[in-house]
């Protein structure tokens, strides 16, 4: 897979560029996964949920490959290439469980999706699009090596927990009297895309951290402040970029 000359440093292997090449195909097909996703859920076509299905193929087929290419990789690599070998690797990973979980989101939309009130309808297509937004940015993140955008990706993500909330709350609490159907499944569904949101925050720390040489895991937590607000803190420390 051949990765546009500007996402391609110089020094970089050709085997280097595809296995890179290989985890932003699957950043790419994650995003579409979602897409489809929202679109089955909103039109109920079983075109677009099969779609999702093949995404979902696809997505398990290049994580296989890359796990059987990367220790050549490896070999001969700098200490950053392979720092963002390995972090192809961990996102690879993320990504083929984004897929599974959008799989799983989809399935179910294909079983209650004409039977969901138009306000779970509304409220899982609104989380579908923030993921897909989320995985655009993850994309340009880790083509572009920005740390900015990653940030922006760990951001976004406090807006599904949010919808996600307001499902919880709705058929669990309920406190308008509104009418609920298919609960159990709504409640499914929207956790499955929550999840998925959370393996998206993962690539988005793995870019930081590639880029940087500095994990958030490592930084140092404060109860009143979220990860991207202490990650650009101590980038302003004077913490330099790794190059």
């Amino acid at each position: 897979m051949a990765l546009p000359a500007e996402v391609v440093p110089q020094d970089f292997s050709a085997e280097h560029a595809y296995l890179v090449g290989l985890t932003l195909r699957a950043c790419q097909l994650a995003k579409q996964a979602a897409s489809h996703a929202a679109d089955a859920l909103g039109s109920g076509a079983p075109a677009l949920y099969t779609l999702v299905d093949e995404c979902e193929k696809e997505l398990d087929r290049l994580d296989r490959e890359l796990d059987q290419r990367l220790s050549g990789g490896l070999a001969n690599a700098s200490e950053p290439q392979r720092r963002e070998l390995l972090a192809c690797m961990k996102c690879m990973t993320d990504l083929e469980r984004v897929g599974d979980l959008v799989a799983s989101f989809a399935s179910a939309g294909r079983a209650v999706g004409p039977r969901l009130e138009s306000c779970d309808v509304q409220d899982l297509i609104r989380m579908s699009s923030v993921l897909e937004k989320m995985l655009g940015d993850a994309y340009a993140a880790f083509a572009g090596r920005d740390v900015n955008r990653a940030i922006h990706v760990l951001r976004s993500d406090g807006e599904l927990d949010r919808v996600r909330n307001l499902v919880f709350v709705r058929h669990i609490e309920n406190p308008e009297g509104e009418p609920c159907r298919e609960s159990i499944q709504v409640l499914l569904m929207a956790q499955a895309l929550e999840r998925a949101g959370d393996h998206v925050k993962n690539v988005a720390e793995e870019v930081c951290h590639f880029v940087s040489g500095k994990t958030l895991r490592h930084v140092l937590r404060h109860a009143s402040k979220s990860e991207e607000q202490m990650f650009l803190e101590w980038l302003r420390q004077g913490h330099p970029i790794a190059e």
